[in-house]
């Protein structure tokens, strides 16, 4: 009976949110080690159905870059990063083409085994992302710039959603793997965090949400930080306390704050029900990258926030 108890606890908790979230769009972009292991491939598919089923608008950007890396392994080519991008040529672009429609089918079919309507689409349909040529700007050691050549690497120029929007009217869950098209019909690989983030501001999404192969951003000394807001992430990578791969991440969320979106999230995509847990529980299981924290005032009366975090649905 005890444990019977506490999962009426459970889905109690969850019934505030819910109906915060009713109808709102959730942009998730799934990469990484989640879409690796087959359990967390399976509980991923579970969350976005529940999402869906509850009334709110889901909407899945995937990455594919360690599947892209191993195909074009297999054919003898070479990958060359800079930055952290891809350099892609005509044959680059062709083999990271067919891993990711082989992945957007694979969700697509994994959400319709947990009951769920998706409908899988790439960036080149209906013009959804628009892109342009990426030109890297570096520096040498006598300060002198110079434009590095990354092939067909994109940057956003424009989203037109009308093609999402449609689809979630008809109830179905938009699937969409990064490549854009540039306005002369050139395809272009995308970063798929970049392409979420865009994503989600052009539809003014409540939440946008990354899903990461760590448990979200980290202090000097190592430990997680719950919630972040904008100017003190800027302060944290000015610092280098935020490097590497999450400085993208990072900037992604903030890119998005700035142009809409109401909340982001950078989570730990290994733990199982991970979207679940951070939307519908005061805890979460990453940080949420914020405008600003809460102040007490922001707080419902009667409800007290825990001192490292208040929950997203708290801050404002």
């Amino acid at each position: 009976m005890k444990d019977l108890i506490q999962r009426a606890e459970v889905l109690i908790e969850a019934l505030p949110y819910i109906r915060r979230f009713r109808g709102k769009t959730i942009v998730i972009k799934y990469g990484g080690h989640a879409m690796l292991s087959e359990d967390l491939r399976l509980s991923f598919a579970e969350d976005v159905v529940l999402l869906d089923l509850v009334g709110m608008n889901p909407v899945i950007v995937h990455g594919g870059g360690p599947q892209i890396t191993e195909l074009i392994g297999k054919l003898g080519l070479k990958s060359k990063f800079v930055r952290g991008m891809r350099v892609t040529d005509e044959a680059t672009m062709e083999a990271a083409e067919m891993v990711l429609q082989r992945i957007n089918k694979d969700i697509v079919a994994m959400i319709s085994r947990q009951g769920g309507r998706a409908v899988g689409l790439s960036g080149k349909d209906g013009d959804l992302i628009v892109s342009r040529k990426m030109r890297v700007v570096v520096r040498d050691e006598n300060g002198r710039k110079s434009t590095l050549d990354i092939g067909l690497v994109g940057e956003v120029d424009a989203i037109n959603p009308d093609v999402i929007t449609t689809l979630e009217a008809a109830n179905f869950i938009p699937v969409i793997a990064p490549t854009g098209v540039g306005r002369d019909g050139q395809t272009y690989n995308i970063n798929a965090d970049v392409a979420a983030g865009e994503i989600a501001a052009a539809l003014k999404a409540e939440k946008l949400i990354l899903l990461s192969d760590v448990e979200g951003v980290k202090d000097r000394e190592g430990r997680l930080i719950s919630t972040l807001d904008a100017p003190e992430a800027r302060r944290m990578i000015a610092r280098d306390v935020i490097h590497e791969g999450m400085i993208p991440k990072v900037e992604c969320c903030i890119d998005a704050l700035q142009k809409g979106v109401a909340k982001t999230h950078i989570i730990d995509g290994r733990v199982r029900h991970a979207v679940l847990l951070e939307i519908f529980t005061r805890l979460g299981v990453g940080t949420e990258v914020v405008r600003r924290r809460a102040r007490v005032s922001d707080l419902a009366p009667g409800r007290r926030k825990r001192p490292e975090r208040a929950h997203a649905d708290e801050q404002r």
